[in-house]
């Protein structure tokens, strides 16, 4: 069984609230602003434009691990810049396929060339169960016939 549903449905649960970090900042900013957020990822925005993402992962594989320091290096350094997105209309099942395949776990949703937000995979998980658990109490009702009044 197929569950089709889109990015929209996430994130008008969610909402479009994210927060943003610039190249130029510092991976101590980022780090610290995503820690505040209790975010794992940032997009990387120059104006309206995105031009990376810096996660947890960057942070421990490229600063950490090549003995760098996050107060001196610059967001730019250590981002990801060829950054994979997701559009409103994009389904769920895509986008876990894509994230799971590409081994990342956030994706900034765009619409209109700007980014409106970001979903992580836990976010797809959650939504996904949830669908599930309510076609199941369906499905449970409609074979023993007690439909909720």
């Amino acid at each position: 069984m197929e569950i089709t549903t889109t990015i929209r449905s996430i994130l008008d649960r969610k909402g479009t609230n994210f927060w943003s970090i610039s190249p130029s900042n510092t991976v101590f900013e980022a780090i610290s602003l995503m820690a505040e957020k209790n975010v794992g990822a940032l997009p990387v925005m120059e104006g309206e434009n995105l031009v990376g993402i810096i996660s947890e992962r960057d942070y421990a594989r490229k600063v950490i691990l090549l003995g760098r320091g996050s107060r001196e290096t610059p967001v730019a350094v250590i981002m990801t810049r060829n950054v994979r997105t997701a559009g409103m209309d994009d389904s769920v099942e895509g986008c876990l396929e894509l994230m799971t395949e590409n081994r990342f776990r956030h994706l900034p949703v765009v619409e209109d060339g700007r980014v409106i937000g970001i979903i992580s995979i836990g976010d797809l998980v959650h939504w996904i169960i949830s669908v599930q658990t309510a076609m199941i109490d369906d499905l449970e009702h409609f074979v023993t016939g007690a439909y909720p009044v």
